[in-house]
């Protein structure tokens, strides 16, 4: 092999990871307009509007039109989806020399699979409570894992300088994580709100019946109630997370950004969330708020993991451990070129 040769074949993993990252970085984008394909089928009332699964009125196209249109353009989109996480699974396990970026990868087709089985099972079971709910649940999950993936295949991740914490308690990983797992569970909520019809089971905002802690009679209103607290504890954490971020690392750019990015993402969740109640539901409020709900959880996921990148050390000394494993062939590869 010529010294051209080896260097080409040297350097061919890192232009591979490249092309990885972009593609991982349009995987996460579908995934998105596939959260919000879904939004749509739960506003429009579209959910069984076609009867069969996995076929459609036993075809792969019908005629697309009413709540089919939303139902089976959301059933091709996932499709799409699914796809491209298998082409992602496969590449990565070509080009991607990390062990956990490679199994990442892997478990995110296993988890699409898994979502495209409880999507079929709720039309098939005339959408039962828990199993919709299961359906949003592992949305929300697998949107979380692509986010992951185009962070982590990105190659500026693995070159990124530790960052000395500042010393505040909580620690901004820790905080920002909690922050990631309370948003979640405010969307599962939602999520339960939502199939139950609840939606309008308390029909002011900004107050509930008039009061702030109203008389609730009903499962619909304790959930609908439950969903507007759980509103107020995920602005608090976001806020509280941004402040530190902005008080104590404002000259970190890939954390000042997605910081402010939550404060924005929240202030359009809220006027989104007190629109659908005014509008009664109206189709593009409602489905918007799905959307920018996944898009603030994605945003705290991002800022999470930067922050358990830049921050924590073990971490980052992991990761540097397991990239001298990785990058062992490589080197030995090119001291043969050089010599």
């Amino acid at each position: 092999m010529s010294n051209e040769q080896a260097r080409g074949h040297a350097l061919q993993p890192r232009s591979g990871l490249r092309g990885l990252h972009r593609y991982a970085r349009l995987l996460a984008a579908a995934t998105f307009v596939l959260v919000f394909a879904g939004g749509l089928v739960t506003s429009t009332g579209s959910a069984l509007a076609v009867p069969d699964w996995p076929l459609s009125f036993g075809k792969f196209f019908p005629k697309m039109q009413g709540g089919v249109l939303y139902e089976h353009g959301h059933r091709m989109i996932a499709g799409t989806v699914a796809l491209m996480t298998l082409g992602l699974a496969i590449w990565a396990w070509q080009a991607e020399r990390r062990r956990f970026v490679r199994n990442l990868a892997l478990f995110a087709f296993g988890l699409v699979i898994v979502q495209a089985v409880l999507g079929g099972l709720t039309v098939l079971l005339l959408l039962p409570l828990a199993i919709a709910v299961s359906h949003a649940a592992t949305a929300q999950a697998f949107f979380c894992l692509t986010i992951a993936l185009a962070l982590f295949t990105n190659p500026a991740w693995q070159k990124l300088a530790a960052v000395k914490s500042a010393g505040e308690r909580p620690r901004l990983p820790e905080l920002a994580a909690v922050t990631t797992g309370v948003i979640y569970l405010q969307i599962l909520i939602g999520a339960v709100m939502r199939h139950m019809g609840a939606g309008l089971a308390i029909p002011d905002f900004p107050l509930a019946f008039g009061r702030l802690v109203p008389p609730l009679e009903s499962l619909p209103e304790q959930v609908n109630y439950a969903h507007r607290v759980g509103a107020l504890v995920v602005a608090i954490f976001v806020c509280w997370t941004a402040i530190v971020v902005l008080r104590n690392y404002r000259n970190e750019t890939l954390l000042r950004r997605p910081a402010i990015g939550m404060l924005a993402l929240l202030a359009a969740q809220i006027a989104l969330g007190g629109l659908t109640i005014v509008s009664a539901r109206a189709v593009v409020p409602t489905t918007a708020h799905v959307a920018v709900g996944a898009a603030l959880l994605a945003t705290s996921l991002a800022l999470t993991l930067r922050a358990y990148r830049l921050i924590d050390g073990r971490l980052a000394a992991g990761i540097r451990a397991e990239l001298s494993d990785a990058d062992a062939p490589s080197r030995a590869l090119q001291r043969q070129v050089t010599a």
